[in-house]
């Protein structure tokens, strides 16, 4: 059970959007811009694209913005900055890290970053992770376009009678463009467990059954709450081991973060010239 009185946020008498609004609030008055253009929330190997991106103009923590909380998992950072995209005169709020469904701080605040970036004035939003993959030949370090989903998790950030078309979710124009600057990119359906345990090999066979390329803990509800808010949506996952299952040896969150960090660089600059272009 979620403790309201620790996470004001999943109060049932509070407007989560509110919320945003108010951290939104704070970030401009922090970063000295009133809007941001880009969002993005960074998972595992995604970590170096805020300095690939352009110069850091402000460094926000967590905790000092409502409704946000510390880093819970390792590899992941708990701050968030407002980037200069190139020379464009544009901004990127970038997350370095996110709220996960498995934390137990229900799915308010898993979705939160997508509606503050929404709040402070920004269209586009890049989702990235980690993630196991079902393809024998996407080898660990391989980026992944996610061009579709499968919510497993039982849950959704929308409440009440909120229905919400997720008809091309994904971008096909985001996609495209990625794919005019790394031709070679593939692209895959993403499966979200709710975790922390990995999948079981039963369970990757499902998801294989089911369509999926792409298991893993993240990513969905943010996308359906990014759809809600009218912001367009690029997802990316980064391959840092195969699925239980596939993989010939027991999954190890150190090697998924070793995974990440090998592939920091080619991560970080593909994200880079994508958002560039955006």
């Amino acid at each position: 059970m979620i403790d309201t009185a620790v996470n004001p946020l999943e109060a049932p008498d509070t407007d989560p959007f509110a919320i945003a609004t108010v951290a939104a609030a704070v970030i401009a008055d922090t970063s000295g811009s009133a809007t941001h253009d880009i969002a993005l929330v960074l998972g595992s190997g995604w970590g170096e694209t805020a300095e690939r991106i352009g110069a850091t103009l402000a460094t926000i923590d967590n905790t000092d913005v409502p409704g946000f909380a510390k880093a819970a998992v390792v590899g992941h950072s708990g701050t968030m900055r407002s980037v200069a995209i190139g020379d464009t005169g544009r901004r990127a709020l970038v997350f370095g890290t996110r709220t996960h469904f498995y934390e137990g701080r229900g799915v308010r605040s898993v979705v939160h970053a997508v509606r503050t970036a929404a709040a402070a004035g920004c269209r586009t939003i890049v989702l990235t992770n980690g993630c196991g993959g079902l393809n024998p030949d996407w080898a660990p370090g391989t980026p992944v376009l996610i061009r579709d989903h499968i919510n497993l998790t039982a849950a959704s950030p929308l409440e009440g009678a909120t229905f919400v078309d997720l008809t091309d979710l994904y971008s096909p124009r985001l996609r495209a463009l990625a794919r005019e600057i790394d031709p070679r990119l593939p692209e895959g359906v993403y499966v979200q467990f709710r975790g922390p345990q990995y999948e079981t090999p039963a369970e990757v066979k499902m998801a294989a059954i089911l369509g999926g390329d792409l298991v893993g803990m993240s990513t969905t509800l943010e996308a359906i709450a990014a759809r809600q808010a009218g912001l367009e949506v690029l997802g990316i996952s980064l391959v840092t081991n195969p699925a239980a299952g596939i993989s010939p040896t027991p999954l190890d969150h150190a090697e998924v973060v070793a995974a990440g960090r090998a592939a920091a660089a080619r991560c970080g600059d593909l994200l880079a010239q994508i958002v560039t272009r955006i």
